[in-house]
């Protein structure tokens, strides 16, 4: 009596891992243009920063009144954490998120420790944007509007980037209500920054009214 060997059967979806698939267009045409803004702003805040160097006197194109004020912020110590412009740093980042954006809207398959990779990145990104949004409200006391661009692109850059990277886990229970709930989290942290911002300068923003 012979045995036959059975042959293993294949899985219905190919390993995510050896064989990426692209990404969809809109999450696609979400992360090109997080990054070219990004970039764009993180681009303006080093001219700025180049053009105050030269000329102590000079006033940014951003400094608008006593509470939005590129130039109170970018002379504080906070605004080169690392030695140098943290303008720099969002440079190098959005550069790589602009790249991936163009890569992934000509439909091309990056790999998924790529997207998981970038999604760390965002995150500690996201980290260090809470910590001068913090610094900017209750230490420095005035808001700088480049610097806003890039609060206001990095945490939606995060939740999209965050929804590629965890696509293996989408069959997961507390993957799919993150997925499901990810817009109105984002909504939530929009309205909260604002109504710091509302209360923190609000002696200021009375006058106007």
């Amino acid at each position: 009596m012979t045995s036959t060997a059975t042959e293993p059967t294949p899985s219905a979806e190919p390993d995510e891992r050896r064989y990426p698939r692209p990404i969809g267009m809109p999450s696609a045409v979400w992360v090109l243009i997080a990054g070219a803004v990004g970039l764009t702003a993180a681009l303006t805040l080093t001219i700025e920063k180049i053009e105050l160097l030269i000329d102590p006197a000079y006033v940014p194109s951003c400094s608008i009144n006593p509470v939005l004020s590129c130039g109170s912020v970018m002379v504080t110590p906070q605004a080169s954490e690392f030695g140098f412009p943290n303008s720099l740093l969002g440079i190098v980042a959005f550069s790589v998120v602009v790249v991936a954006g163009v890569l992934a809207v000509a439909k091309v398959a990056l790999p998924q420790w790529f997207w998981t990779g970038l999604a760390i990145g965002t995150l500690i990104g996201t980290v260090f944007v809470h910590w001068l949004i913090y610094q900017s409200l209750y230490v420095i006391g005035a808001l700088c509007p480049y610097c806003m661009v890039v609060w206001s692109t990095t945490i939606p850059l995060l939740v999209v980037v965050s929804s590629i990277a965890l696509r293996p886990l989408a069959g997961n229970g507390f993957g799919r209500i993150v997925y499901q709930w990810r817009w109105s989290l984002v909504a939530l942290w929009f309205t909260g920054l604002i109504l710091l911002i509302l209360v923190r300068f609000w002696n200021y923003w009375s006058t106007l009214i």
